[in-house]
């Protein structure tokens, strides 16, 4: 397989790859990510193979717009709501009931992990093809990139394509909190603290 760098902002051509059931590659506000469209089982596996992640391993959801939580999301607890409404887009990953559509691929439990970035070139792209199944583009259990040459040098020849935005803040992760229980429960400290989670209820 041929894998191509393009700018960031020609989406139509990774639209195309990922209508087809394809992966790509683009910038986050962390690391560069690797996703596929969040309903396409295959294609969501073949982000498994690429990367060599563990099968076991869920696999959050990337959306563009807080209208788009219900499409991946089932009785959505309102504290991931006023979350939503406070730090996205931003470093937050909110852990929600599956929408039980939602493939295997993506989470084989209940719940589903999801955020909206906070980059302009990421969101573009969510905003055209949907809600996305991503991860960061990297070999498992090698760095994280945060240029599109760092993916490239990884991932040649196991995807098609990668959006080059340039490089990313990389570093930390987001905070991830689990919203599915009485009171939120952080399972990966991040930029945002478990205060100032607590502030907003």
């Amino acid at each position: 397989m041929k894998t191509e760098i393009i700018p960031a902002i020609e989406i139509e051509h990774a639209l195309r790859i990922l209508k087809s059931g394809g992966i790509v590659a683009f910038p986050t506000d962390t690391v560069y990510g690797l996703g596929a469209l969040a309903f396409n089982n295959a294609a969501i596996e073949s982000i498994y193979i690429a990367k060599d992640r563990p099968i076991e391993k869920a696999i959050p959801i990337l959306i563009g717009d807080l209208g788009d939580l219900d499409k991946v999301a089932d009785d959505i607890p309102n504290m991931a709501l006023r979350f939503a409404a406070r730090f996205w887009p931003g470093p937050l990953t909110c852990i929600v009931p599956k929408k039980q559509i939602l493939p295997l691929a993506v989470s084989a439990t209940s719940t589903v992990a999801v955020r909206i970035p906070d980059h302009h070139d990421a969101c573009a792209l969510l905003r055209a093809a949907g809600p996305m199944a991503v991860t960061s583009a990297n070999i498992s259990g090698w760095a994280s990139p945060s240029t599109a040459q760092e993916v490239y040098e990884q991932l040649n020849g196991r995807i098609p394509l990668i959006l080059d935005g340039g490089k990313t803040k990389g570093g930390v992760p987001s905070t991830l909190v689990d919203c599915t229980g009485q009171g939120p429960v952080v399972l990966r400290e991040g930029p945002i603290s478990l205060a100032e989670l607590m502030t907003v209820l």
